[in-house]
């Protein structure tokens, strides 16, 4: 209590005070007790807006107890990310990814053997501490005396690997939940099958101490130890390692995300917004992210024409080979470049260099932080450096690019994410900067000042639809979009509240697959998926509107309720 008062007091002066209107609580899982810091903030603040940084798991909920609006919206960009992936194209772009790179690990390999890495490496002196306090517990349980400290570290280690979520939240005095439960059941599960050598007695005990099955204070303090070791693992190990080395399509390679989850129809996107807090922030971008929304949104078309692409990558390796040194970068590296520059174009070879240092060195399979190779950096970055100025290259990158409309495409899908953060229920934050098209990599990239004036300017010249679309490549579309439905939101707040519902609309028709349609309260929203295999063409694909009258928010257009034709509802506007 002494410690949140010191450390809260500033916080709390100005919560009270009204210079703060909310806090967004960072990194809540390396708390002892998240829940109880939250209930005690709770009661410090009243009835402030609070969220937390909580990177859910795909299939794993906020516990229900806690006294917060929701999280920060990883969870959101995610399911958003996946809406716009075409789930057609994952066996091709994966069998294109393995013939390139010669790499055929599954994803769930991948992570598990990152895990470990670190626990070996950056957090070995965390799972050195947790191996005492379970050596030191085993002497006071008869039945687990005999293991060796080996034994024990091994037995941890695999256990922590095999975490699908990222900690669980037992806690004395508490009752333990049935998803931490579940999860540890899975664990234990998953660890006895990767490691059937491993003694499952003590594998079964792990997973009691967890779920506050045995009495006594040491009991506690490892059950609350082992969960602030694994939340930094699953951090570390998949978020800032596997996801460098896993690079079938990156656009899914997002923080709270899963590259094995390769794209979701629109029935699976609604049955999640149907059940979302209604307070919970929404995002597509932060700080943290490892792209832009805006990038993610152009490299996932790529799963729409996974044969092109593959047929570019050979293309551009064949070519590129030349600017190789010792046979470096290796091919894992070179996909990972073609679909960053895809992604981010234009973009020049200080910043594409310095996100592939980044990544390399994320990935610690040829060089690391703490283990730097020259060799390999610089034969990385004289490879970056030699393609982006082999003029041949960058026509043929050019050529794929216009040949399949991808930045316009891109703008496209951006402006439906974007449609769907400012409606979909939740609370929703805008990232400096992207307000307009923003193509930022991984930090520091998405750390740029912001030019706020030409926004500004922009903002000025934009009167209607057409002259934001006049300025569709200074991202004159995504900030008009963004103007008008805030400004709907400040009209009509009640139409986005916690009242507010979700319905789906009725989409029929040969392209219905491609088109997003649900009502909230006096709101309809529609937006296109998929545009790349759309081609621009419904097919007389058809919307069911809620009946009577209705006045496009973007155009200001007026159509009647009822079946609509979706080319018609989007002809002035993306």
């Amino acid at each position: 209590p002494e410690v949140f008062d010191d450390t809260h007091r500033l916080i709390l002066r100005l919560v009270r005070d009204g210079t703060l209107d909310g806090l967004r609580i960072d990194h809540v899982d390396g708390l002892a007790d998240p829940e109880g810091y939250l209930r005690r903030l709770a009661e410090a603040t009243g009835d402030t807006y609070v969220v937390v940084e909580k990177i859910l798991a795909p299939a794993e909920d906020l516990p229900e107890s806690w006294p917060v609006a929701g999280t920060s919206g990883y969870e959101f960009l995610n399911r958003v990310s996946r809406l716009f992936t075409d789930s057609a194209g994952q066996a091709a772009m994966q069998a294109d990814y393995a013939r390139f790179t010669g790499q055929r690990a599954t994803f769930g390999e991948v992570a598990r053997e990152a895990k470990l890495q670190i626990m070996r490496e950056e957090l070995a002196a965390e799972l050195e501490r947790l191996t005492g306090l379970l050596a030191d517990l085993c002497e006071r349980h008869r039945r687990q005396r005999d293991h060796t400290r080996r034994e024990l570290r091994g037995a941890l280690a695999e256990l922590i690997a095999a975490f699908g979520v990222y900690r669980v939240y037992a806690f004395p005095g508490r009752p333990v939940s049935a998803a931490d439960r579940a999860n540890v059941a899975a664990a234990v599960k998953s660890a006895r099958r990767s490691r059937p050598d491993l003694d499952a007695e003590l594998l079964a005990f792990l997973g009691q101490l967890l779920l506050a099955g045995y009495p006594g204070a040491a009991e506690a303090e490892f059950a609350v130890r082992f969960a602030q070791v694994s939340a930094p693992v699953m951090a570390k190990g998949v978020e800032d390692t596997a996801f460098y080395r896993y690079h079938p399509l990156v656009s899914l390679n997002e923080v709270g995300g899963s590259p094995e989850i390769f794209g979701r129809p629109p029935a699976d996107f609604h049955a999640d917004m149907a059940t979302a807090r209604p307070q919970a922030m929404l995002t597509l971008t932060t700080h943290d992210t490892k792209r832009s929304g805006d990038v993610r949104a152009r490299i996932a078309l790529l799963a729409e024409l996974p044969q092109a692409f593959g047929e570019a990558v050979q293309r551009w390796a064949r070519r590129s080979a030349r600017h190789k040194k010792n046979g470096w970068p290796d091919a894992n590296a070179e996909y990972l470049l073609y679909q960053t520059l895809v992604g981010a174009w234009p973009i020049g070879a200080d910043r594409a260099g310095a996100f592939m240092a980044k990544a390399t060195r994320e990935a610690k399979v040829h060089t690391s932080w703490v283990d730097p190779r020259p060799e390999y950096e610089d034969a990385l970055a004289a490879f970056v450096d030699a393609i982006l100025a082999d003029a041949g290259f960058v026509a043929d990158l050019e050529s794929f690019l216009a040949e399949h409309q991808l930045v316009r495409r891109g703008w496209v899908s951006s402006l439906a994410q974007t449609a769907l953060l400012l409606t979909c229920p939740g609370v929703p934050d805008l990232y400096q900067g992207t307000e307009v098209w923003d193509l930022s990599l991984v930090d520091p990239d998405n750390r740029r000042p912001v030019d706020y004036d030409a926004r500004r300017a922009l903002l000025a010249e934009l009167t209607g639809p057409e002259s934001a679309l006049d300025r569709m490549a200074d991202g004159g579309p995504k900030l008009w979009l963004i103007r008008r439905l805030l400004a709907y939101r400040q009209r009509h707040p009640a139409a986005f509240g916690a009242g507010s519902g979700y319905q789906p609309l009725h989409v029929s028709g040969a392209k219905a697959e491609h088109a997003v349609a649900f009502a909230r309260a006096g709101v309809a929203v529609v937006v296109p998926r998929l545009v790349a295999r759309l081609a621009e063409d419904w097919a007389g694909t058809t919307v069911t509107l809620p009946p009577g009258p209705w006045t496009d928010v973007i155009t200001g257009d007026r159509v009647d309720g009822g079946t609509v034709g979706v080319a018609e509802l989007l002809e002035r506007f993306p």
